[in-house]
């Protein structure tokens, strides 16, 4: 099976996420997308980020109706940080039967020299990029592995959604009904 894997904080999972991830599935070779949550992404703050078992009951919540769409807490027991490189090698010990993919963001492959490894990353897995606003390059375009995708825009990010959150600003339809009940409920988001 070609496996789709989507790392992300996902703080929180929110709408743009889903599409990206939806999309992908039914449009190109992927079999599943697996969203793997990322407890602390080496360049990112963690000051904001939720706890990680909230995060993946998040995405539990926003994926439960489709069937293509699975969640991963792989790094969850990986050493912190995480890099990718380490999560990909035991996910092939894991898991020989796969085919591991990447799916980023432009941004994050303009980025991707500052990575653990990730000539190593480049020559092993194909990468599939979508565009994110402010970073329409790609570095690696004589790379047969990093396949630039035909995506339309989605500009919805996490951090805005926070920011909306703490400010009282409804955001009810940047995120899954279910993810946003919960937040809601559960008063997350909010500085005290």
């Amino acid at each position: 099976m070609k496996i789709g894997l989507f790392f992300g904080s996902f703080n929180p999972i929110h709408t743009g996420h889903l599409i990206i991830a939806n999309y992908l599935q039914q449009t190109t070779d992927l079999d599943k997308v697996w969203l793997v949550v990322s407890p602390q992404n080496p360049l990112k703050n963690k000051d904001t980020l939720l706890n990680e078992y909230d995060r993946l009951h998040l995405i539990n919540l926003a994926i439960e109706d489709n069937p293509n769409l699975s969640v991963s807490n792989i790094e969850f027991s990986l050493p912190k940080p995480s890099y990718t490189i380490d999560t990909l090698t035991y996910l092939n010990e894991k898991h020989p039967q796969h085919q591991f993919c990447l799916i980023m963001g432009s941004d994050n492959i303009e980025t991707l020299h500052k990575w653990k490894n990730y000539e190593q990353i480049m020559a092993k897995y194909p990468i599939y990029v979508y565009k994110r606003r402010g970073s329409d390059s790609n570095p690696y375009a004589d790379n047969p592995n990093v396949k630039m995708l035909d995506f339309p825009f989605i500009d919805i990010s996490a951090t805005f959604i926070r920011e909306g959150i703490n400010k009282g600003i409804s955001m009810q339809y940047f995120l899954p009904t279910k993810v946003w009940n919960y937040i809601k409920e559960m008063d997350l988001y909010k500085k005290k």
